[in-house]
């Protein structure tokens, strides 16, 4: 069960709207869900990704609104992209933009939600990768 439903989205959109848009399609609905999410993940790598969103069969483990609120902003921006009926486009762009903002703060460790559990990492005993960081001060040239 993701993250949020198609009826989650009523907070943000009439159900109406979203009926128009689509064009009475559900799954058009489940594909800008399912794009809201993807997009969210790729901001929140480090974190435990299985507990924040779940799973097709499940469901998410931490319970945090502000995260589901960011996730629907994103599957709104997804849905308007498809057509405008009647609906301010600019506050929705504005809520999408503010939404990947937020993501990007979180994944650059500017902001640090409360609750969310980073990924375990602690049974890797050798980290990703083959290449070595090196790297030194620069030389130093003095004369007296």
């Amino acid at each position: 069960m993701p993250i949020i439903t198609a009826t989650d989205l009523a907070t943000n959109i009439y159900a109406e709207v979203i009926t128009e848009i689509t064009r009475a399609d559900s799954t058009i609905t489940g594909r800008a869900i399912t794009t809201a999410i993807q997009e969210a993940k790729m901001y929140l790598s480090r974190y435990d990704l299985v507990q924040l969103f779940g799973t097709d069969t499940v469901s998410p483990t931490v319970q945090d609104e502000y995260l589901k609120s960011l996730v629907k902003d994103l599957a709104c921006w997804h849905l308007l992209r498809l057509s405008n009926s009647g609906i301010d486009y600019t506050a929705f762009r504005t809520a999408y933009q503010d939404a990947i903002a937020a993501l990007k703060n979180i994944m650059n460790g500017q902001a640090q939600p409360q609750g969310w559990p980073y990924l375990d990492t602690t049974s890797e005993s050798v980290p990703p990768g083959d290449s070595i960081n090196w790297n030194s001060n620069p030389k130093r040239n003095n004369y007296y």
